[in-house]
């Protein structure tokens, strides 16, 4: 099968979670972050889950919610109960956290930094080494790496207003990214000093 990354608008969707283990409570605390509306099935969902919005259901009204909703997790030790859920789902967005490759969407392990949003995904093969890989990458991106990119997004929305023409505005972003004394500032923690000088250099354009 050909995976390739996407992100999902989840707002307002609903999502259906078969299993209230840990795998099946940390794709749910997801989707609820992600403004979903989640149905748990699962012998016992913890308490923690309930307080952010997720809805426990029997597991005699299964079909009834798999039918409910638009995306559907199995993530129950109970692989005859997976697979039962797999095949009542019919052609709608299906995570198999047990079989990953039998589902047609995959939850990769996803981490901030600051605004930036970074998800590992090593095909099912160690999820031992996604954490290490996070690990490493949560060491080589700096805090002035995160500023950056705030300042980044902010020259950006000036240089539209003022530069029509796009290739300009990428060589006016690629000169504040290699401007020392902005890197100076943004070193020292001084973003907003660094937005400052930037308006003034687009502004004397």
């Amino acid at each position: 099968m050909g995976w390739t990354p996407l992100f999902l608008e989840m707002n307002n969707n609903k999502v259906l979670v078969v299993g209230s283990g840990e795998v099946g409570n940390r794709r749910t605390k997801r989707f609820l972050e992600a403004g979903t509306s989640v149905v748990v099935i699962g012998n016992h969902v913890p308490d923690d889950i309930l307080e952010l919005g997720a809805t426990p259901k029997p597991i005699e009204e299964i079909e009834k919610w798999v039918k409910w909703a638009d995306l559907i997790v199995t993530a129950s030790t109970d692989q005859k109960l997976n697979q039962t859920v797999a095949d009542m789902s019919g052609g709608k967005l299906l995570n198999r956290a047990d079989v990953p490759d039998e589902g047609n969407l995959i939850v990769p392990s996803s981490f901030f930094i600051g605004d930036v949003q970074i998800c590992i995904f090593t095909g099912g093969k160690s999820p031992l080494m996604s954490r290490e890989l996070r690990k490493k990458i949560e060491k080589v991106i700096s805090a002035q790496d995160v500023m950056q990119l705030e300042l980044q997004s902010f020259a950006r929305n000036i240089l539209k207003k003022k530069v029509e023409n796009q290739k300009k505005r990428r060589d006016c972003l690629y000169t504040i990214l290699d401007d020392q004394k902005i890197q100076n500032l943004l070193n020292e923690g001084k973003l907003e000093e660094a937005k400052s000088l930037v308006n003034e250099w687009i502004i004397s354009l």
